[in-house]
């Protein structure tokens, strides 16, 4: 029997984005939890509550959906308000908030697992850990960099290779914690002690690009 297409049915969201929406959210759940190769398209209907016709109508295949998955993440932890320069802002506190949102994403649990997924399929599947590049990290470097051209033209800060210049920021943000933490060496930082260790990023990146004094916040 062929499901019918998804109509609003009283308040709330449409049945088939809350559909795609328990979809995504059961691909991150097994995803980390059994790895790419060990998460069956059929397991991920199951998880999610829903048909596997409802599942491929939503993703063509398990590489598109573990895609999704990632981009929506991305998206939601990073989203691209924070890379616009308003009229009368700081940069320097514009900074700190991508500062502090990309190290809040890129050392959560699930950022740590989804790493270490991708570190144990890079000789077996190449071609998905480009894609998982291309969708989550390459994007937040893509929308720095439009960010920090646009600080340079505006005089905010001299950058002469802003591509350059946001590996440089990310690579800061994430320091040694990132690699302790994918190796399981230690615990995640107390938020207080996470907080100064941006501002100190941020307060380098400034000194290295020239532009207004931090003022930290």
């Amino acid at each position: 029997m062929t499901e019918s297409p998804s109509t609003p049915s009283g308040p709330g969201r449409p049945k088939d984005l809350a559909k795609r929406e328990a979809i995504l959210k059961a691909a991150q759940v097994l995803f980390l939890s059994n790895g790419y190769e060990g998460s069956s398209m059929d397991a991920i209907a199951a998880e999610a509550g829903v048909s596997k016709l409802t599942l491929y109508s939503h993703f063509k295949d398990k590489e598109a959906l573990f895609g999704e998955a990632v981009k929506i993440t991305c998206e939601t932890r990073l989203p691209r308000k924070l890379f616009v320069l308003e009229d009368g802002c700081l940069i320097s506190q514009v900074l700190l908030d991508i500062g502090h949102a990309f190290q809040a994403l890129v050392n959560s649990p699930e950022s740590i697992g989804l790493h270490r997924v991708m570190v144990a399929m890079a000789s077996q599947n190449p071609a998905l850990s480009r894609m998982f590049f291309d969708v989550g990290p390459q994007r937040l470097l893509l929308d720095l960099e439009q960010l920090l051209i646009q600080a340079n033209q505006r005089g905010m800060l001299s950058v002469d290779q802003p591509m350059r210049a946001a590996e440089h920021f990310c690579s800061l943000i994430k320091g040694a914690e990132h690699f302790r933490l994918l190796i399981g060496y230690a615990e995640m930082s107390e938020s207080e002690e996470a907080d100064k260790h941006v501002q100190d990023c941020v307060a380098l990146f400034i000194r290295a690009y020239g532009g207004a004094k931090i003022t930290a916040g």
